[in-house]
C-alpha cells in the first residue's frame, strides 16, 4: 500500500545526506534528481513501504524559501519523523555505527513497543521503534 503521508525534509548537502540516511537508517535510493549545479535537486530514499523525500536547502524557489535545516536555525528543529522498525536494537547499533547523535537512548516504552531518538548528520530528529500505531 505505501505510505499515505511522505515526509519532505531539506539537507545543505543532500549528496551527503542520501548517503548517509541509507548507510545509519536502511534507506534504499528510489529515486535521484540532479540539479543544475551537481547537487540533488529532488531524491526519494524508501525503507520497505515507506517513504521520505529529501532536497537540497536552497532559496531559489517559492518552496525553498520556507524550508530550513536545522544547521540554520541554531539546531533547532520544527517537526520530527518516527519510523517503525522491526529490530529497534539493531537499527540503533547501526545509527551509532554511523555517527547518528543519541538524545534518548533505546528503552522499552510504557506504552509498548521498543525505541530511540538521534539526530542525524544535519541535525534533523529522528525517532525509530518498534510501536506501531497501526497494529
Amino acid at each position: 500500500m505505501g505510505a499515505k503521508i511522505i515526509p519532505s525534509i531539506r539537507y545543505k548537502d543532500c549528496k551527503k545526506a542520501v548517503d548517509w540516511l541509507c548507510e545509519a537508517f536502511g534507506f534504499e535510493e528510489h529515486l535521484i534528481v540532479p540539479s543544475d549545479t551537481g547537487g540533488i535537486l529532488h531524491a526519494q530514499l524508501i525503507y520497505q513501504d515507506r517513504m521520505i523525500m529529501l532536497g537540497s536547502a536552497h532559496e531559489g524557489d517559492e518552496f525553498g524559501r520556507l524550508n530550513s535545516s536545522p544547521l540554520e536555525l541554531e539546531g533547532q528543529n520544527t517537526a520530527s519523523v518516527y519510523m517503525v522498525v522491526d529490530d529497534a536494537d539493531a537499527h540503533y547499533q547501526k545509527a551509532i555505527s554511523c555517527g547518528a547523535e543519541i538524545i534518548f537512548d533505546i528503552k522499552d516504552e510504557d506504552y509498548g513497543g521498543r525505541g530511540y531518538v538521534c539526530k542525524d548528520l544535519e541535525g534533523h530528529i529522528w525517532s525509530f521503534g518498534t510501536y506501531d500505531p497501526w497494529s
